[in-house]
Order: structure tokens, then C-alpha cells, then sequence
């Protein structure tokens, strides 16, 4: 199929696959009472109470579904994307299957989330590395060259995995928050990705364009997945994505940025997830040093619901700002 055609068509592929997965996923959800527990000092959200969990599954299934007839998992790099998607989402789910099973807002421990989370990013660190494909260059962007990182990109990947998949994970607390805003940056990273394959094809690059080609269909597989469950996620929400959804997203938003040799710009599309992550660091630092808060309550997005602004305007405001700063990574590295 020639490839302005098969994009598209993955998209609504994986978006048709969600949109069937979504009431299968939520009736299951239902019957084995696998209900959100609301923390109980987020009083603003009591009535999200018992909303079904486990949504990320939705997405998911459609990606992998489509990935796959799609040919994606007999390439390298889109294999080693969606193993990285799947293995934070394993995660996700274990914490997500705990909570529901002991009735409790806390699944697994601390240490053993971000054991398991370093575990995946090394072993998808030292692949990025040893691959011909990516290696241990990132683009500086600015038209500044490459930055040869040495044995050193092994610990910045494993933290770029990390920091994005908690990132991911904190941002998620408002209905259609993560989704919308994931939407977004998996589309500007299509973009990105795209040019890159277009650059591989024009020097004749013919293994390494193959290559791009599986990264852009595993990206519009879940772009096409994430849609159907922004469907039923916005407000009000139907189904929650739950860690199993957030981590995955956080582990492929990372994996696409490092594969494609942008993990700069990241920091720029993902800057809302960039954002989330300080107004919690800042506010446990003035916390524990001053016994002040900075914020009503972080992560800024409850900040801004205790403020008075409306839950669909603070994702309406999350999704605009992401959108922008997603034009002007295009416009540094395009």
C-alpha cells in the first residue's frame, strides 16, 4: 500500500479496533469491580468514585492488533517500541490489579515501581545503543549537528525513560487529560518521524528507511488506539486509564523521542508533562523546607480545579499550550 495511504489507514484501523475493545474492556471492567478508589483528599473528584480502570488496556489492544497486521513487529525498531510500550504497561497493570484487588489507591510500592521501570529502560537503553540504527547520538537540534554521547547514553536513556513514563503518570488526573495531550505529542512526533523517513529514502538508505517506516506505523497504531479511548475518557469519564495506560504512554513517548533521535524536543512537546512533574518537585521541596505550600495542591492541574477553572478547560488549556509548543519544535527542527 503506498504510504500516504497506509498511515491513515492504520490510524482509523487501530481507532475502529478501539472503538470495538472499549465496551468489552469497561463491561469487564464493571463485572470484576474494578473501580477506581479517589484519594480521599482530592475531595473534588467523589464522584468519579468506582469509575471503571484498566482503560489504557483499550488502547492498547487496538495498538498491538494493529501494529502487527500493519507488519510493524518484523523491523527492529518498531518490535523494540511497542516490547517497551508493553513492558510499562505491565507494569501499570500489576499496580493497577493490586490497588483493585486489596481496595486500596496505592498498588505497588515505590521502590518496586521504579525497580521495574529501570529494569525495562535498561534493557531498552542498551539496545538503543548498540543499535545501528539510533547508537549513542542525540540531535542538539538549532542546526547544531549530533552530540556523540559516548557510553554515556546509556544512563541519559534510561532517565529519559524513567522521567517521561512518571511524567505521563502524574499527569494523569483529569478526564482526558493524558489522552488528549498524548494525542497530541505522538501526532507532532509522527511528524518528526516522517521527515526523518523521507530524509532515509532521499540518500537511498533503503535498511534504515524500513526501519523509520515501522516506528511511524507503531506511533499511528497507538495515535489511532489513544483516540478511540479519548472517546471514552473525556469528560465525563466512561473509563479511566488507569497506571497500566499512563506508564505505557510515559515508556513510549520516551522510546519514540530516543529512537527517532530527538529526545531534546521532548522536553518542548511534552512540556505540560514537563510542567506537571516541577509543580510536584516544588511543592514537596517548600513543603519540607519551609512547611508552605506553593500550590493549593499539585500537581498544577488540581491547582487550577481548586482555583475554580473548569476540569474541560484545564485539558482544553493543557491541549492548546502542548499543540503550540508541538508547532514550534517543528519549526527547530523542520
Amino acid at each position: 500500500m503506498n504510504d500516504r495511504l497506509i498511515i491513515p489507514a492504520v490510524t482509523v484501523g487501530a481507532f475502529l479496533i478501539g472503538m470495538l475493545a472499549a465496551p468489552a474492556v469497561i463491561a469487564l471492567a464493571n463485572k470484576l469491580k474494578a473501580g477506581q478508589s479517589i484519594l480521599s483528599y482530592v475531595e473534588q473528584h467523589n464522584s468519579k468514585q468506582g469509575t471503571p480502570t484498566f482503560g489504557g488496556l483499550i488502547f492498547i489492544t487496538a495498538a498491538c492488533i494493529t501494529a502487527a497486521i500493519a507488519g510493524v513487529f518484523r523491523y527492529r525498531l518498531g518490535l523494540m517500541t511497542m516490547l517497551i510500550f508493553l513492558g510499562y504497561g505491565i507494569i501499570g497493570f500489576t499496580d493497577d490489579f493490586i490497588k483493585v484487588k486489596l481496595k486500596r489507591n496505592k498498588g505497588l510500592s515505590a521502590l518496586q515501581k521504579i525497580i521495574s521501570q529501570l529494569a525495562v529502560a535498561a534493557f531498552a537503553a542498551y539496545f538503543a545503543y548498540k543499535s545501528e540504527f539510533v547508537g549513542d547520538s542525540i540531535a542538539l537540534n538549532f542546526g547544531l549537528g549530533e552530540w556523540d554521547l559516548g557510553a554515556w547514553y546509556i544512563p541519559f536513556a534510561m532517565l529519559v525513560f524513567v522521567a517521561m513514563s512518571n511524567a505521563v503518570n502524574i499527569t494523569d488526573g483529569l478526564d482526558g487529560l493524558a489522552a488528549g495531550t498524548g494525542s497530541i505529542y505522538f501526532a507532532f512526533y509522527l511528524v518528526i518521524i516522517l521527515a526523518g523517513y523521507a530524509e532515509a529514502v532521499s540518500l537511498g538508505s533503503t535498511v534504515y528507511a524500513g526501519e523509520l517506516r515501522s516506528l511511524v506505523l507503531t506511533v499511528a497504531s497507538v495515535l489511532g488506539g489513544l483516540i478511540a479511548f479519548l472517546w471514552f475518557n473525556s469528560n465525563k469519564a466512561s473509563v479511566f486509564m488507569g497506571d497500566t495506560g499512563s506508564l505505557a504512554l510515559g515508556g513510549l513517548a520516551a522510546a519514540v523521542a530516543l529512537f527517532s533521535r530527538n529526545p531534546l524536543v521532548s522536553i518542548l512537546i511534552g512540556i505540560m508533562y514537563v510542567v506537571s512533574c516541577i509543580s510536584v518537585i516544588v511543592q514537596v521541596i517548600s513543603f519540607k523546607t519551609r512547611g508552605k505550600r506553593v500550590f493549593l495542591m499539585s500537581p498544577l492541574h488540581h491547582h487550577l480545579e481548586l482555583k475554580g477553572i473548569n476540569e474541560s478547560k484545564i485539558v482544553s488549556y493543557y491541549c492548546i499550550v502542548t499543540a503550540i509548543a508541538g508547532l514550534t519544535a517543528l519549526i527547530i527542527i523542520l
